[in-house]
C-alpha cells in the first residue's frame, strides 16, 4: 500500500512538473522573449546563446541544465533528478512548440515585466512545490556556499548579476534591467506558489498588558501563545514578551488586535519557514 502511495505521488509530481514547464515556456515565448526581455539563471544564459546562434532555445535549456541535474542527483537524490529532468524537458519542448504563439503583450515594458514574471514564476514555483526544478543555478549556489565564505542568497545574487551582464550584450542595457525586474517578480511569485498564501508568521509582542493580549488573541484568532518575562537592558524595567505563530491570512487581524489592546506595544514580525506539532492549522477567522 505504501509503495502504491509513493508511486501515485511520484506520478502526480511528474504531471505537475510537466505543467510547470509548459507554463514557464509560455511565459518566455508569448511575453518575455518577443519583447527582448530575458530571465535569470541558466534560462537567461540559454536565451542569450539561442539569440546569438539561432539554435532553438529548448536545445540549450536541455544541454546547459544537465550538469546541474546530475549535481542535484548527487546532493539531493534520485527523485529530485527525475522530477527536474521531467520539468526541464517539458520547458525545453514547450519553448519549441510555443515558439510561434502570438505575443500577448507588445511594447508596454512595465506590463511585460509584470505579466511575464508572474507567468514564469507560476511555472517555476509549481515545479519547486512538487519536488523538481526548472533552473540549475540555485543548485550551483548551494554547492558554492559550502566551499566559499558566502551565503546561498548572496551567491545567487552574484551569479545572476553575471547573467544579466551577459543578457545586456544581446538585449542591451534596458533589456537587462527589464530582465532583472521580471526575474525579481518571478522570484516573489515562486515563493508564494511554493510556500502558499497560508505560510506562517511569528509575532513577538512586548506589552504591559500580557494577560489581556493573550486572551484576546485566543478568543478572536483561536491561537495559543507563549509568555516570557523580560527586562529592559537600560531601563531595567520588567515587561512581558508574547510569542504567537499565525498563518499569513491572519496577519491583518492580529495587527488589529494589537492596536486595540495596546497601541504602545513593541512588535516584531518575521517569516517562518516551517511549523510542526501542536494544534497549528488554518482557521476560519471571518
Amino acid at each position: 500500500m505504501k509503495r502504491d502511495n509513493r508511486a501515485w505521488l511520484m506520478g502526480f509530481q511528474i504531471i505537475m512538473n510537466i505543467i510547470g514547464g509548459m507554463i514557464a515556456a509560455y511565459g518566455l515565448e508569448s511575453v518575455l522573449i518577443p519583447n527582448s526581455v530575458s530571465d535569470g539563471g541558466i534560462t537567461g544564459i540559454s536565451i542569450v546563446v539561442s539569440q546569438l546562434t539561432g539554435v532553438p532555445l529548448g536545445v540549450f535549456l536541455g544541454i546547459l541544465n544537465l550538469p546541474f541535474v546530475y549535481l542535484g542527483y548527487k546532493q539531493i537524490g534520485k527523485s529530485f533528478a527525475i522530477l527536474s529532468i521531467t520539468g526541464i524537458a517539458s520547458l525545453s519542448v514547450g519553448t519549441v512548440i510555443m515558439h510561434r504563439v502570438p505575443t500577448i503583450i507588445d511594447g508596454d515594458t512595465l506590463l511585460v515585466t509584470v505579466v511575464g514574471g508572474i507567468i514564469l514564476g507560476l511555472g517555476m514555483g509549481l515545479s519547486l512545490r512538487n519536488g523538481g526544478a526548472l533552473d540549475g543555478i540555485d543548485m550551483l549556489a548551494v554547492l558554492l556556499s559550502k566551499k566559499l565564505p558566502f551565503g546561498t542568497s548572496d551567491l545567487i545574487l552574484f551569479l545572476n548579476v553575471f547573467v544579466f551582464i551577459v543578457v545586456s550584450t544581446v538585449f542591451g542595457l534596458q533589456g537587462a534591467v527589464l530582465s532583472a525586474i521580471a526575474y525579481f517578480i518571478a522570484s516573489k511569485v515562486i515563493h508564494i506558489v511554493e510556500e502558499g498564501l497560508s505560510g506562517a508568521k511569528t509575532f513577538k509582542i512586548i506589552t504591559s498588558v500580557p494577560d489581556v493580549m493573550v486572551e484576546t488573541v485566543r478568543d478572536r484568532l483561536g491561537r495559543s501563545a507563549t509568555l516570557n518575562q523580560i527586562q529592559g537592558a537600560y531601563s531595567k524595567e520588567c515587561y512581558y514578551e508574547i510569542t504567537c505563530v499565525i498563518n499569513r491570512l491572519e496577519e491583518r487581524k492580529m495587527k488589529e488586535i494589537i492596536n486595540q489592546v495596546d497601541p504602545e506595544a513593541f512588535v516584531v514580525v518575521y517569516e517562518v519557514s516551517e511549523v510542526k506539532g501542536g494544534n497549528f492549522r488554518k482557521r476560519d477567522i471571518h
